[in-house]
């Protein structure tokens, strides 16, 4: 099936002025592929950063490009050999812009179909649309890299953003026992997402916090922060646990002391999602979206075009939960 869609683009790096609404041609769906209707569509940190030319280190751009990762649809197109998908089934897909293809922005988006899930009835497809990215990095970073058990303690810091929203909610879910940081006006959100010690980075002694908590049985942090913030962090974990920093690609980030770690035998393991797992994992989410467990998680609506300043808001920071673009 061919044709053109509407889709915000880029033609060069920059500001979030950089989009314009164009009309490009529409994606085909290739062998192992499904063409997906985009309903809504996620927009995270990685988003700008692909707008400003970061990811370039990843695959080759070619303008006008459509920036995006996640969405939320329904199939409008299969390729050849794909029979776990038909049209008109609603999904969420971990699209292939990560691959250089372009992204969710767009009415129409191309997904290889191991990362693409299908999605209950009863699961709205905005939450959904914010789920992939976010939610795979936390499944990471708890399950595959820090091993998270039933009754262990986790601290999340940077608890009310996307990454970290998700966190909260997987490790409660998971049985674990949860401390986040924010800004003292999110505190009243980290609780209602399941944290039982929510902890003012601003203005207070967070080393103190989490101690006072935790004493010495911090099992794994997860720290989605990043840039030097938590870097102290491998003091308070207790041997045998993890520090799990998010990948920011942000150039010259601090890293955390890999000798002293090694020395207190506390694993430091940067995290980042992987292509290999994204299709396990974001199944596993969409089985917990469907069982209510990320209700509670805050999302901003906007339009498609209001793209620009869903970046600035992304961009700038002390978003709460996700913003999400309604497309179709």
């Amino acid at each position: 099936m061919s044709g053109t869609m509407q889709a915000m683009v880029i033609d060069r790096f920059g500001e979030p002025d950089v989009f314009r609404l164009a009309e490009i041609e529409r994606p085909t769906a290739g062998p192992g592929q499904v063409v997906i209707r985009v309903a809504w569509a996620g927009v995270n940190p990685a988003d700008w950063k692909a707008r400003r030319g970061w990811l370039a280190q990843y695959f080759d751009y070619r303008f006008p490009f459509v920036v995006g990762f996640d969405a939320a649809g329904t199939i409008a197109e299969v390729g050849a050999g794909v029979t776990s998908f038909a049209p008109g089934d609603r999904v969420v897909t971990a699209s292939n812009q990560g691959l250089g293809e372009n992204g969710t922005y767009a009415q129409f988006v191309r997904s290889d179909v191991d990362r693409v899930a299908h999605l209950p009835g009863a699961c709205p497809m905005d939450l959904a649309a914010a789920l992939p990215t976010a939610g795979i990095t936390a499944f990471e970073a708890l399950f595959d890299v820090g091993r998270l058990e039933p009754g262990q303690r986790v601290l999340v810091n940077g608890g009310a953003g996307g990454t970290g929203s998700f966190a909260i909610r997987l490790a409660r879910e998971a049985g674990a026992r949860v401390a986040a940081t924010a800004r003292a006006a999110n505190h009243d959100y980290l609780r209602a997402l399941g944290a039982e010690c929510a902890i003012d980075y601003r203005s207070g002694d967070v080393a103190w916090a989490v101690r006072a908590w935790a004493g010495d049985d911090l099992a794994l942090v997860v720290d989605t922060v990043g840039q030097g913030t938590l870097l102290d962090a491998v003091d308070w974990v207790r041997p045998g646990g993890t520090v799990a920093p998010i990948g920011t690609l942000i150039a010259g980030e601090p890293a955390h002391d890999a000798r002293r770690a090694a020395a207190r035998g506390v694993r430091v393991v940067p995290t980042i999602a992987s292509f290999e797992r994204q299709g396990r994992q974001l199944r596993a989410l969409v089985e917990r979206l469907a069982d209510g467990a990320f209700d509670t998680i805050a999302l901003t609506r906007m339009t498609l075009g209001q793209a620009a300043e869903a970046h600035r808001l992304v961009e700038e920071g002390h978003v709460r939960g996700k913003i999400v673009m309604e497309v179709s």
